[in-house]
């Protein structure tokens, strides 16, 4: 493919999130009452082949898989795991109906994205505005002069250019390093930008708005203070939270994040050093990709070869996903813990046996 044409495919599969199909095209399910359901065969999917898929997720530590289609749900799925410490972590009790209620690791980062572009939208603060506006001078080890450089676009994007123990190793926007204890700065941002605490934000900005009501902000007792707070949900209210950002930042028609601009930014690469991530978010379809280690090697081709090229996800630790696959019409969510093995990629098992069972072109 050359340059022009990938870039143009690129601009498309953006603009299927940021303008997507009308939005009686989708159902959003309501808070309290039952989430309607949809036959694969309806659709035009194998449903043998979408059973043998989720057999794989379930034979891969998978506590529970959904599968929206439009936002209906087509398949759902979910299995009693062995407690493990490593599980125990991150396993916060079960809702209502008895599914899983887990830490989500990494994936809470794109929640955070979301947020901090309704920070925006609302004008309690500009992603080009420095950290330090907001947490003050000496939140890093950099000096003071350096910390002005770093701007909240770089927390999302990244490239603040800090180690993860908060040192200086260049330049803001000179390196991407996939850093989670920098990243955590930014909610705390958000916090002082607003003045609400972490669990108001998120409840009054989007869980309220979208009927998640398993979802929030929990203690980590078993981790070091830079990453001492978890975002907790289940697979469904994680599947509402996709469906939202998969309907433009709409939900029945009102508004969650109205800012198209944002939205579009967010699920593009931000930054030419890793072009598989955008604010937070992660991005298939990309040249290359760098993953999550000090040091992760450049990756040639997609993110997940098997899957669509405009599939966007968010990713945390144990394999905990959301993955948005517009061209598709599919938000699917899987938590539980490590389903990838040396060589073998839960994210690559699973999307080609996903894909088998797809309608066929």
């Amino acid at each position: 493919m050359n340059k022009v044409n990938y870039l143009l495919m690129q601009a498309i599969l953006c603009c299927a999130i940021a303008h997507p199909a009308p939005a009686a095209e989708f159902y959003f399910p309501p808070a309290t009452q039952a989430w309607e359901s949809i036959s694969p065969a309806a659709v035009g999917w194998d449903e043998d082949k979408l059973s043998a898929a989720l057999d794989i997720a379930g034979e891969r530590n998978s506590s529970g898989i959904v599968i929206l289609h439009n936002g209906r749900i087509m398949a759902e799925r979910y299995w009693e795991l062995p407690q493990s410490d490593v599980y125990s972590r991150y396993l916060q009790g079960k809702d209502g109906s008895g599914r899983a209620i887990e830490d989500v690791a990494s994936a809470q980062k794109s929640v955070v994205a979301t947020l901090a572009g309704m920070a925006q939208e609302r004008g309690y603060l500009q992603l080009d505005d420095p950290v330090s506006d907001y947490l003050g001078e000496g939140w890093s080890q950099a000096t003071a002069a350096q910390e002005q450089a770093i701007t909240i676009k770089h927390l999302l994007s990244m490239n603040s250019g800090l180690n993860t123990d908060f040192t200086y190793a260049g330049p803001a926007g000179s390196r991407w390093l996939y850093n989670t204890p920098v990243y955590h700065a930014s909610m705390r941002v958000l916090m002082a930008a607003t003045g609400m605490e972490r669990n108001e934000l998120t409840v009054n900005w989007i869980s309220e708005p979208i009927g998640a009501q398993y979802t929030a902000w929990t203690p980590r007792p078993w981790a070091n203070s830079a990453i001492a707070v978890g975002l907790s949900t289940t697979a469904r209210d994680l599947a509402r939270f996709g469906l939202m950002i998969q309907a433009g930042g709409v939900w029945e028609g009102e508004h969650v994040l109205a800012d198209a601009e944002f939205l579009t930014e967010m699920l593009s690469p931000s930054q030419g050093l890793n072009p598989a991530y955008g604010y937070l978010w992660w991005l298939n379809g990309q040249a290359f990709s760098l993953g999550t280690r000090t040091r992760a090697p450049r990756r040639d081709g997609a993110l997940i070869s098997s899957a669509p090229d405009d599939l966007i996800a968010m990713q945390g630790a144990g394999d905990r996903k959301l993955y948005l696959v517009p061209s598709l019409n599919l938000v699917v969510t899987r938590l539980g813990f490590s389903g990838s093995s040396p060589g073998s990629s839960f994210n690559d098992v699973f999307w080609e046996a996903l894909i088998a069972a797809a309608p066929q072109q």
